[in-house]
């Protein structure tokens, strides 16, 4: 489960993401909760969500161009320092008492911009730390770094909200960059996985989504990453509404919630890394799980029955997630690796300035519940349009029938289907 850990240049950057997520996700609780004080609008979150995602959306593309061409460990330098800046700056404001909402907005979409290029300098950067035979493992254990730290963040973030107010929180996320700054300095270079980098030269971008678009294996997982991560994670909007407006519990639901479904999550990731291989069959079935828990939530009606189910919802989620990561970088030439990230970053995280004023602009017209269950409907029947169109391009016709007393139903071979059907 841990096997990756032993690279020292992979335990680094392991070891400074730790403490840089904490930040980000204390970062993340503060800035949501800052902007619904400062408005008392959840469409507005959903805007400081968009503006956050929304350079992804725009320029993710040519991220991924620039990481192919550029050095990752240089790179990461630059897209960390400048995370870091901005969040002092929100900080500063913040502790001045001088901030606005706009400030939140310019920091969002400033943060962002970083975004474009740190996102898949750092996925692809993993390959080039542990090399191909400790990709699948370490991808999962960046992803269980990340929820570990959805565990203390919010919590820290909670505390410091009610006692001392949100500045703090943007400043520790601040300081926090120092950590992968440092493990950064200190790899060496001599133990890091060489890429072959890809010159300069014209139609990149169209080279690399014609790689994906020729590729079912790749092109349907982004899809529905695509549908999911746009309409059904949009949980800053969802879950402040249900902590304001439902339950009416405050800033400590809030972090509450995103601390249960942080255990789930890490608990999701670690399964993933001691799983042998990413399957899509595990990807559909996980994206309709997740869709199906986000209605059957919205129904209920307490906040401690509400709060308990973010722990499969966590699990599920992060399932979805790096079964999606994995597989797309397992099936990606190195060469073309920050593209198709970049591909698949600008997909995931792009959809959300087209999702998050869509589901705040519901959430606030109709209700919270209505909201969470509309998002966990489009996972739901994404999941299985997708789902269909895989079977059909893997030649796969759905079997159903009886194991030991009990019923099966599961994808097989057409020609293993027709031997079939005569026994049944």
């Amino acid at each position: 489960m841990f096997s990756s850990l032993k690279v020292r240049n992979y335990r680094l950057f392991f070891m400074g993401q730790v403490v840089s997520n904490i930040g980000t996700w204390m970062q993340r609780i503060a800035q949501d909760w800052l902007v619904l004080s400062l408005t008392g609008s959840s469409a507005a979150v959903g805007i400081t969500t968009a503006l956050q995602f929304l350079p992804m959306l725009l320029f993710g593309l040519y991220g991924g161009v620039l990481v192919d061409r550029l050095r990752k460990r240089p790179t990461l330098l630059v897209t960390q320092s400048s995370m870091a800046l901005t969040a002092i700056a929100l900080a500063v404001l913040t502790l001045t008492g001088h901030v606005q909402v706009w400030h939140v907005y310019v920091a969002a979409f400033a943060v962002g911009l970083a975004t474009v290029v740190d996102n898949p300098a750092r996925q692809s950067f993993v390959s080039e730390l542990v090399g191909p035979k400790q990709l699948q493992n370490a991808v999962s254990l960046n992803s269980a770094n990340f929820q570990s730290a959805r565990l203390v963040g919010p919590a820290v973030a909670g505390i410091l909200i009610t006692g001392v107010g949100t500045g703090y929180a943007f400043l520790l996320n601040g300081l926090s960059f120092i950590a992968p700054l440092t493990g950064l300095l200190l790899m060496r270079a001599r133990e890091l996985h060489a890429v072959e980098r890809a010159p300069r030269g014209k139609g990149q971008l169209r080279e690399g989504v014609r790689y994906v678009t020729g590729r079912p294996e790749l092109i349907w997982p982004i899809v529905l990453v695509g549908f999911v991560g746009t309409f059904a994670f949009n949980f800053p909007v969802y879950l402040s509404a249900f902590a304001d407006d439902v339950f009416h519990a405050g800033a400590g639901a809030y972090s509450m919630f995103n601390t249960l479904m942080a255990v789930g999550s890490v608990a999701g990731a670690l399964l993933a890394a001691r799983r042998g291989t990413a399957r899509l069959r595990l990807l559909i079935a996980a994206a309709m799980a997740f869709g199906a828990l986000e209605i059957l939530a919205a129904t209920i009606p307490t906040l401690w029955m509400f709060a308990l189910l973010m722990v499969p919802l966590g699990l599920f989620g992060m399932t979805v997630n790096v079964t999606t990561n994995t597989s797309i970088q397992m099936s990606t030439d190195p060469a073309m690796r920050g593209r198709v990230m970049a591909l698949y970053m600008m997909v995931f995280l792009g959809g959300s300035p087209v999702g998050a004023p869509i589901v705040g602009w519901i959430t606030d017209t109709y209700g919270a519940r209505v909201g969470l269950a509309a998002g966990g409907a489009v996972a739901v029947l994404a999941a299985a349009v997708i789902g269909l169109i895989l079977a059909r391009v893997g030649n796969l016709r759905l079997s159903i029938g009886w194991h030991r007393g009990h019923p099966r139903v599961r994808f097989v071979p057409r020609e293993q289907q027709e031997q079939l059907a005569p026994a049944a």
